[in-house]
């Protein structure tokens, strides 16, 4: 016999603000135990010493989650200038200096070597595994880490503030982008050391700092029996893929995992998957092919 689940049966989305120093999994498990979730995850790790937008899933939201992670991000960080640190972060050992202070023509003039599809080697401290450990955790005890270079995407990177000893910046990137290596290739190319001192994340996909609620807040709402008006629904995280209203009866169909006919017929380019939605409930993730729609991720939202 299959053990219950504890908490209640609690679907959506919360984006969160988080505060600095809180991981990105102690977060979750605040945030499961405010809405006395059954189940909880979250969408894009943040480091503890980052601010910034946090989306959590809740319940059946959890299986939206892997859209979410392939989804643009937007960040705010500042590079100060002078020391190289082993983390790339204010908390880590400093390894080297200069006096090199770049201008705010020259910090400018950088910025266009790191936009398109560039390589990136992630931070030792970082959570990628190298032979099954965390490469973090190999850090740590002192073992050699060695990272293999990566692609990543950046589609924008503005600075937005400059002064003597630091510039601050907006970036907008893909998946898998390193803010702390990224500030490490800068301040190499402007012939200088660096590392981060703030670092942001103001957007996930379609989430922003507009849809986010800071822990303070949400233990408000609580308090108030109003937490729920913090949930954003299920298919919020899927707003680039194509919607098909459905009927009842196609409905249960997806629900058994059962292949419906295809609407689309007649269409010179087929979606790679559409979300069949019942009124304004969403009921599954469908691929989709010449004759039919398949279920590939069904939603219990009934």
């Amino acid at each position: 016999m299959a053990r219950k689940r504890r908490g209640n049966l609690i679907n959506g989305w919360v984006i969160l603000d988080k505060p600095y120093s809180l991981g990105s999994t102690p977060s979750v498990g605040r945030i499961r135990r405010l809405f006395s979730a059954q189940k909880a995850g979250h969408a894009g790790t943040l480091d503890p010493l980052a601010t910034g937008v946090l989306p959590i899933a809740l319940g059946e939201a959890t299986k939206t989650v892997s859209f979410l992670m392939d989804a643009k991000k937007t960040y705010e960080f500042t590079l100060t200038f002078g020391e190289n640190t082993d983390t790339l972060d204010k908390e880590g050992k400093v390894t080297a200096v200069s006096e090199v202070r770049p201008t705010k023509e020259a910090v400018k003039a950088q910025l266009k070597n790191f936009i398109g599809i560039i390589n990136q080697v992630p931070p030792r401290y970082s959570a990628i595994k190298i032979n099954g450990k965390r490469s973090y955790e190999l850090a740590r005890s002192g073992d050699s880490v060695e990272i293999k270079s990566r692609q990543i995407s950046v589609e924008n990177f503005k600075l937005i503030g400059h002064d003597e000893n630091s510039a601050t910046f907006m970036v907008i990137c893909g998946k898998g982008t390193y803010i702390r290596s990224l500030a490490r290739d800068l301040a190499l190319g402007l012939n200088t050391c660096g590392h981060v001192t703030m670092l942001r994340r103001t957007s996930v996909g379609p989430f922003n700092l507009n849809h986010s609620f800071s822990l303070d807040e949400l233990e408000n709402l609580c308090h108030r029996g109003e937490v729920l008006r913090a949930l954003r629904p299920v298919e919020t995280a899927l707003d680039d893929i194509p919607v098909l209203a459905i009927t009842e009866l196609e409905a249960t169909e997806l629900k058994h995992g059962r292949a419906i006919v295809n609407k689309l017929t007649g269409n010179a380019k087929y979606p790679d998957r559409i979300l069949a939605m019942l009124n304004n409930n969403a009921v599954a993730i469908c691929s989709t092919t010449e004759g039919y729609h398949k279920p590939k991720r069904v939603f219990n939202l009934d």
